[in-house]
């Protein structure tokens, strides 16, 4: 199970990738027009405003679509030989199952679930990244089970990788209908206990900043947020914020504001802020690759600290190493209670970022806003030492340690071949190997092909190394893997094209 989801989490790399450059527009774009996201009595209009909404539109259109990222990433990533088809499979999933989970769809089969403001709220959000990843997985799955299926004569034009997207859309249909059932259950079980935490005070705050973050893989986070940021039930933390109320007043909804307004976003701004930076920097410290380290989590840190867009570096580690993640939820829990114990109060129209940090401060619920600096630095350390402790004591697999990559970079880090003809060295390899009927999968990692063979006693280890390669591995009987150097990717593509 933990290799698969591994897997999974080195298929979501690729989306991932993109998102850090567009949090980071987006947060620059913020600081330069805030009243874009609605900050109150912030210009709305003139050069710098235009300025700034042109930088977050342009961030805007992947972080704001970032499942259609995922869908694509995950089906590519998790098919056999990565080809455009299952892609395109992923997609047809998405939405199809998007379309017929949709509010307008879900209320026309059961309209009683349209006087279910809790139920309608699950199926509005239903676009999220747990149904993206739902639907590259049967992308790919369906992609790999049938892409050499054979029909009868008279449906030939359907076989093979024609077939997919057919069959994907059918099995996208069967679990439309799981998901129409139980969707929505899950999302009122998890209203029902934000219902549940009212009242708790700080104890309350740090138990929902741990499920808000512990919640993010799925999407369900959304049922958290509504409770507390929104008028689900008559609290809408955000929303008071942002109107200029205090505890005490008369809010939005017409109730008495009785709980201590901010507390429900106040928590994360330590934590998305500094924290992530500590995790990171704990990362990079740890990884034995800390090019491809830095390469993904710092520019991760960065946004979170402008504009506390966070999925950057979450996504980059959740599915490598979950029991890190769930860690990670925990200390935001921590962080939120001790935020609400010492009076520290911010709220936020985008995230929690410095961004936020510093127009929130100017409305009267806002307290103890040098707060931060104490909360900062303590939580850099905290989320460094958790980190950096945890990855070197249990050897997790965050990004520069996955399998055995990081290893092998280091390993193979003077590694080179005899010469450039990509397309010469993938062809002897692929005769030492024992032609490509005998390949059964190609992959690559930072410095190595790796693949399985059908018969390990056709491989020639010999004949491979002749074709000017750094060395051949032999890890099981039919598994092969060839030392390249860090060039590996333009031999893998090369015989990738032999093998189809």
């Amino acid at each position: 199970m933990m290799k698969k989801l591994q897997k999974l989490g080195k298929a979501l790399m690729l989306p991932v990738a993109a998102l850090p450059i567009c949090g980071i527009l987006m947060g620059l774009g913020y600081a330069i027009a805030p009243g874009v996201m609605g900050v109150p009595g912030a210009a709305t209009s003139g050069a710098l405003y235009n300025i700034g909404f042109l930088l977050i539109k342009a961030g805007g259109a992947l972080i704001d679509n970032m499942a259609w990222l995922f869908v694509i990433g995950v089906a590519v990533g998790l098919s056999d030989d990565r080809e455009g088809t299952s892609a395109l499979a992923g997609l047809v999933s998405w939405l199809m199952m998007t379309n017929l989970l949709s509010t307008g769809v879900v209320t026309t089969l059961m309209p009683a679930i349209a006087d279910d403001p809790v139920k309608t709220l699950a199926f509005d959000k239903i676009q999220n990244v747990f149904i993206a990843i739902i639907a590259g997985i049967i992308g790919a799955s369906c992609y790999n089970r049938f892409k050499n299926a054979k029909l009868p004569d008279w449906l030939a034009f359907f076989s093979g990788k024609r077939c997919v997207a057919i069959v994907t859309g059918l099995v996208s249909i069967a679990v439309s209908v799981v998901l129409l059932f139980v969707w929505p259950v899950i999302f009122s079980a998890l209203v029902a206990v934000g219902e549940g935490i009212i009242g708790m005070d700080g104890i309350g705050a740090g138990i929902y900043a741990f499920l808000n973050r512990l919640l993010i893989p799925t999407g369900l986070h959304h049922a958290l947020n509504n409770v507390f940021w929104f008028d689900t039930i008559g609290l809408g933390d955000l929303q008071n914020y942002w109107a200029g109320f205090q505890t005490g007043d008369v809010g939005i909804t017409g109730n008495v504001i009785g709980w201590s307004l901010g507390m429900y976003m106040s928590g994360f701004f330590p934590c998305m802020m500094f924290g992530v930076a500590g995790a990171a920097l704990a990362m990079i410290k740890a990884a034995k690759n800390k090019k491809a380290a830095i390469g993904l989590v710092l520019s991760a840190a960065i946004c979170a600290f402008i504009c506390g867009v966070t999925e950057p570096f979450e996504f980059g580690f959740m599915f490598l190493c979950f029991p890190l993640y769930v860690v990670y939820a925990a200390l935001y829990g921590i962080f939120a209670i001790i935020t609400y114990y010492v009076g520290f109060r911010a709220g936020f129209c985008f995230s929690a970022g410095a961004t936020d940090l510093v127009f929130s401060s100017f409305l009267p619920a806002a307290n103890n806003t040098l707060m931060i600096i104490p909360l900062g630095i303590a939580a850099f350390v905290v989320f460094y030492l958790v980190f950096y402790f945890a990855i070197t004591k249990f050897n997790l697999k965050t990004p520069g340690r996955e399998d055995e990559e990081a290893d092998f970079a280091e390993v193979d880090k003077n590694a080179k071949l005899a010469n450039n003809d990509f397309t010469a060295i993938a062809a002897a390899v692929l005769e030492g190997l024992g032609g490509k009927e005998n390949v059964e999968s190609l992959d690559n990692c930072i410095t190595r092909l790796r693949l399985e063979v059908k018969d390990g006693t056709l491989v020639d280890e010999k004949k491979i190394k002749a074709a000017g390669v750094a060395g051949v591995m032999r890890p099981s009987q039919t598994a092969v893997q060839v030392i390249i150097g860090t060039k590996v990717q333009f031999v893998a593509d090369e015989m990738a094209k032999m093998l189809k």
